[in-house]
Order: C-alpha cells, then structure tokens, then sequence
C-alpha cells in the first residue's frame, strides 16, 4: 500500500512546476522565515503561509494524490511546511485512529505544523430543529478529538441556519456555543468562516461572535467568500467584511481565483486586505486557497504564495 502511495506522489510532483521547472530557492528558504539557527525571534515573519488543503481538491478528486500526501507535497512542492485539513478528503479513513497516527506522523517527520481541519457535511449548527442542531453539534466532537491529535489549533466550521437576521444569529450562535464548550476542554478553537447565505455578512457574522462571547470561538475571514446569494443582497464589500471579522479571526483564508499580468489577484487588492488583516493585531497563518480556472492549481498555488511573499516583503518595515 505504501508504495502505491509513493507512487501516486512522485507522480502528481511530475505534473508540479517544481517537476516542471524547479522553484525559487527564495520560497524554499523564507516562506516560514527559514530554518536553524537563522530562524531565531528577530527574523520571524510578520505573518506565516499555510496551504489550505482545497488549492488541491481537481488533484484529491481524481486520486492523483492522497491525504496522506498532502503534507509532503506542500512540502516539497510549495515550500510551505504548515497546512489546512479539509474533512472530506479524510472522512472515512479517519475513523481509523491508526490513519490519524500516520497523518501525524507523516508531518513530524517533515517538520510539516497541522493548523486547522475545515469542517463540512456534519450537519447545521444552526439548525431550528433543537435535536439536529444537537446532533450536529455531536458530530463535530471527533473532529475537534482528530485536530487535537494532530497539533492543530482548530476546527473551521460553518454557521448555517435559516429565518430572519436575529433568528439565524440565535440559533447559530447557540450551536456555537456548545460546541466551543467542548473544544474547551480539548484546548481547540471553533472558527467560523463566511461561506455563503447571511454568514457572508460580514456585520452579521460579527454579531454572532459577540453572542457566543467566547474566547475560544472566533472567525475565519475568507477573502473570496463573501457572495450572501439573492436572499441576502448579493456579494457583501469584501474589504468591509474582513475588517468586521478581524477582530475575532484565529486563522485568515488568502482565496484567489485569477490574476494579473503583474502576478496581482485580478478582483482583489492583497495589499489593501493585508493591511487590514495586520492593522486588525493579527500575526498567525495566511492560508493559500487557489480556486480559480484560469491556471492548474500548481500555478495558482504558486501565484499566490509569491503575491503574499511579496505583500509580506513590502509590508515588513511598515509593521515592524
């Protein structure tokens, strides 16, 4: 089994620009600040890169890799050592506490650091149904129980409901609220993401966090998901929405979709939201979440760990 697995990630790095022309040693070297002795206090980054496991679902889908292979691939490929969890690529398997172990292992073994697991397909944590709501609360527990094991420092949920503004911020907000209780004892934050309906309010969402008021309950601000759909108005200012959400964010989301011939995000200004994602205190991981057409996802991986390489560059002497 193994070396079918190695199989599938010696051929999936083929198809990589690393296999295709080779990375920058820039990247390789810098994207977390380096490593050894080099790497001490004062030459950490203003703010670090992860890789959200979704740049890669065409790849996960057509079984061109694995979820065991991820970590290393990151690694490897992108010259990222720290990485986002999506449950759906380890749903079943992860049953299975000796595949956790292997996981695990895997990322100690290339000093690759799990930072969160995204959450979805566990049911609405707002649902009206008081029993559903429970129910999905429940579910979400062996997700906080696998992030625990794996070093992570939380789960990204979602706040799905339904009804007016202050119903849906009630209910979502109660479901919330017992399932932080739980990520409490296991030390594991329960962040939420704007992902569709009235949770990509940015207004409403902080709303909710304000409800919950608890430490352990925060955001995942999203640069790409703030589309509310028809219901809600349509797409909500994105630049407004992440300053709503950064004063509760554990974890940010760089989406990307396309860009420019400068390597600029096309629709987005990164500069402008990377200054309010700083402005706002916060130093933790930038997720890199590719999910445009226009490039394969090695490319768009790559822009978009380049354009925040080169945001955290121009940024650096203005915040430090």
């Amino acid at each position: 089994m193994m070396d079918k697995k190695r199989l599938h990630r010696r051929d999936f790095m083929k198809k990589t620009a690393l296999g295709a022309a080779g990375l920058s040693l820039f990247p390789l070297a810098c994207a977390e600040g380096g490593s050894g002795a080099a790497s001490a206090a004062a030459s950490e980054p203003l703010f670090k890169i992860s890789l959200a496991q979704w740049s890669l679902h065409k790849a996960l889908f057509a079984e061109e890799m694995t979820n065991l292979d991820f970590p290393v691939i990151a690694k490897t490929a992108y010259g990222i050592n720290a990485v986002e969890y999506v449950n759906s690529f380890m749903k079943e398997e992860s049953r299975d506490p000796r595949y956790v172990s292997e996981l695990k292992n895997i990322c100690d073994s290339e000093g690759v650091t799990s930072v969160l697991i995204m959450c979805d397909g566990e049911g609405r944590l707002g649902d009206p149904d008081e029993a559903a709501r429970i129910t999905a609360v429940e579910n979400h527990y062996r997700w906080i129980e696998i992030a625990k094991e794996l070093g992570c420092h939380s789960i990204r949920v979602n706040a799905a409901s339904e009804g007016d503004w202050n119903t849906q911020r009630d209910l979502a907000a109660d479901g919330l609220g017992r399932l932080t209780e739980f990520g409490v004892q296991a030390d594991i934050n329960v962040i939420v993401e704007n992902h569709g309906g009235v949770s990509s309010n940015g207004a409403w969402l902080a709303e909710v966090m304000r409800t919950v008021n608890m430490p352990m309950c925060g955001t995942l601000p999203d640069f790409g998901n703030f589309n509310m759909g028809e219901e809600w108005g349509g797409w909500y200012d994105i630049y407004e929405g992440v300053e709503e959400l950064m004063p509760f964010a554990k974890a940010v989301s760089a989406k990307s979709h396309n860009f420019d011939e400068n390597g600029d995000e096309a629709e987005k200004d990164y500069m402008r939201l990377m200054r309010i994602v700083l402005d706002a205190g916060y130093r933790g991981y930038v997720g890199i979440e590719y999910e445009g057409s226009e490039f394969s996802e090695s490319d768009g991986i790559h822009a978009t760990r380049d354009l925040l390489l080169r945001c955290r560059e121009a940024l650096t002497p203005e915040y430090s």
